[in-house]
């Protein structure tokens, strides 16, 4: 388990210890999308949705998703988390909806969990807002393409 921070000399899952680490200001960025029929899109994109504006409640959703990060993952700390941007896109090509979630915090560990957490559940809550008409949605893509502070330094996807 050499390299797995999250696992013990024995092999057990615990909590990293990061009370030596220094503070410093941490940032992550997820993507992902989901993709739908067209005339799922269409929907979302003319606000005919019975449940409401879908976008708007996504946003919603996946800034509380990165608040509530650590009661999701057992192993995440709680951090003080100083920002979450949401922003969901529409895309033809698709056809569906791009989402993109950035995580700022000052601390000792960082928010790419958070991130990820945001997408995932902005990505949910399009699909349940709308599942009525489309169970065939397909959610994806879903990654970290920057992070940056702590001793690690800067990660960008390529």
């Amino acid at each position: 388990m050499a390299g797995l921070t999250h696992f013990d000399g024995k092999g057990d899952a615990h909590m990293v210890d990061v009370s030596d680490k220094a503070v410093t200001s941490r940032v992550a960025i997820a993507q992902g999308y989901i993709k739908m029929a067209p005339e799922t899109f269409d929907m979302i994109t003319e606000g005919r949705a019975k449940k409401g504006d879908v976008l708007s409640v996504a946003r919603l959703a996946g800034i509380m998703g990165a608040k509530k990060t650590p009661e999701l993952i057992p192993l995440c700390h709680p951090l003080p988390i100083t920002k979450v941007a949401v922003e969901l896109t529409t895309d033809a090509t698709l056809p569906g909806v791009r989402i993109e979630a950035t995580v700022k915090t000052t601390g000792q560990t960082g928010v790419e969990m958070e991130a990820l957490t945001a997408v995932s559940t902005a990505a949910l809550t399009v699909y349940d807002m709308v599942k009525a008409v489309d169970k065939a949605m397909e959610i994806g893509g879903i990654r970290v393409i920057l992070k940056d502070g702590g001793k690690s330094g800067r990660y960008e996807a390529l």
